[in-house]
């Protein structure tokens, strides 16, 4: 008799933050970690989570996004802040050869952390993700201008409960729609996200991530930073992208590649989100991939 799972929720104490999630499936099946992208949350991989059959599946919202703590009035949204949260997570549940499934800025953040800690990690599966946003060194004194005017600018608009000066949609479906409008997402897809991301406020809804999160950086890694990050990589990595994903990753293909020590790509008929539109195949690509 097949057992019978429902996705439920769950939740990790990091000290000055909580980080939520979702998860699925035997809490004694071998763990495979998922990392949303940027502005998502981790509902983004409900459709995958029960086609990763025989897996232990926990799919968490970064801090600022979804069910998650917002990081403190001081603190900022740094690449490399996330780095730290997926180490401190690690640590606090004595995770140790994890499968990582990770889309878009996840899949950043997750090869930047295989690279710094690859003990951790045995597999990384990057979802229409390869590797890093970088720009010339000479850009740099123009990105900490940008990134300190952005910040100035926000910092009138974040009241204590996160939702001052955010545009308020009547109903839910407005808010579905907006998400649509500005993504790959059917509205079925949309309503998955903008339900775990939105909360009730002023007579509508606004949207609970951290407008923080919409501030420029005032950094980026230079070319040779990120290909070195990427040459550490040890571990086998695959690539599942669409085919009408972001251009990025066919770039970055051209790229970063090269670089991987172990390496398999897939394209597959979809969009940015081609995990959410094509959730059998994906899954089959990582259960064959991570064994």
């Amino acid at each position: 008799m097949t057992a019978s799972y429902h996705i439920e929720e769950i939740s990790f104490n990091l000290g000055e933050l909580t980080l939520t999630g979702l998860a699925y499936g035997a809490e004694h099946d071998d763990l495979v970690l998922c990392l949303h992208g940027w502005l998502d949350n981790a509902a983004s991989f409900i459709p995958l989570m029960p086609k990763l059959k025989g897996k232990r599946v926990i799919a968490i919202d970064w801090p600022g996004h979804g069910l998650s703590s917002h990081r403190s009035a001081d603190a900022h949204y740094h690449f490399i802040d996330y780095v730290y949260d997926l180490l401190l997570l690690c640590e606090k549940n004595n995770w140790q050869n994890l499968n990582i499934v990770a889309h878009s800025m996840g899949g950043m953040i997750a090869s930047a952390f295989a690279a710094a800690f690859p003990e951790k990690v045995q597999s990384l599966t990057l979802l229409d993700s390869i590797g890093f946003i970088s720009s010339d060194a000479q850009e740099s004194t123009h990105h900490l201008r940008k990134g300190m005017l952005s910040r100035l600018k926000n910092n009138q608009k974040n009241g204590p409960d996160g939702a001052v000066n955010k545009k308020i949609h009547l109903t839910i479906d407005s808010a579905i729609n907006a998400r649509v409008q500005v993504s790959d997402l059917d509205f079925q897809q949309a309503k998955l996200l903008v339900t775990r991301g939105s909360i009730k406020y002023g007579g509508g809804y606004v949207w609970r991530a951290d407008s923080r999160l919409r501030n420029m950086s005032p950094y980026r890694l230079t070319l040779r930073q990120a290909e070195q990050f990427i040459k550490d990589i040890t571990i086998p990595v695959q690539l599942i992208y669409g085919d009408k994903g972001l251009p990025l990753v066919k770039t970055g293909l051209k790229e970063f590649a090269p670089f991987f020590s172990n390496f398999i790509s897939h394209e597959l008929v979809g969009g940015h989100h081609v995990h959410m539109e094509e959730p059998a195949q994906t899954s089959q690509h990582i259960l064959e991939f991570i064994g």
